[in-house]
């Protein structure tokens, strides 16, 4: 009669055991998926932009796009590095060629709290602007109410500008 109880305290600590060791199992693959999840996720850390005119290209995002330059650790003469919020950078680097075209499809996008208010800053600074379509001093309105503009930078890279929506 001995042996029954023994058994039966066996097998429910057997399977509480195993309940536990499911347990932790799962709950540590769960974690470890989640947090490779999150480490295999990239975060944008900056966009070269291949300039002629170092000069000029980085008076045009600081005046007209209104971008913050930060610290450029080369200090060649070189490199601007501009703040692009609080996560990524943009890097303005001389040597391009003059005159390539470039493609609307290929932009930068930017957005700002009022399109009004930007085309102000472009209009002051005779900078010209255009709808998707390519007609001149218009806006673009998405179907989700999105407002959009483009425009060139000095090395004709295409810029959007739409509403903080």
């Amino acid at each position: 009669m001995n042996k029954v109880p023994s058994l039966r305290f066996k097998t429910n600590y057997m399977k509480k055991l195993c309940l536990i060791f499911i347990s932790i199992t799962c709950f540590t693959l769960l974690s470890n998926k989640l947090f490779s999840q999150k480490m295999q996720t990239p975060l944008l850390n900056h966009i070269a932009v291949y300039v002629n005119d170092l000069k000029v290209s980085t008076n045009f995002y600081e005046t007209i796009i209104g971008l913050s330059q930060i610290p450029e650790p080369f200090k060649d003469g070189r490199h601007t590095w501009f703040a692009l919020g609080n996560t990524g950078q943009l890097h303005l680097i001389s040597g391009a060629e003059k005159g390539l075209k470039r493609e609307k499809n290929s932009h930068l996008c930017f957005s700002v709290k009022s399109i009004e208010d930007f085309l102000t800053v472009l209009n002051k600074n005779e900078v010209k602007f255009e709808n998707w379509k390519g007609e001149g001093n218009a806006i673009t309105l998405r179907v989700d109410g999105v407002k959009q503009i483009y425009f060139q930078d000095p090395d004709g890279y295409w810029i959007e500008i739409n509403n903080d929506k």
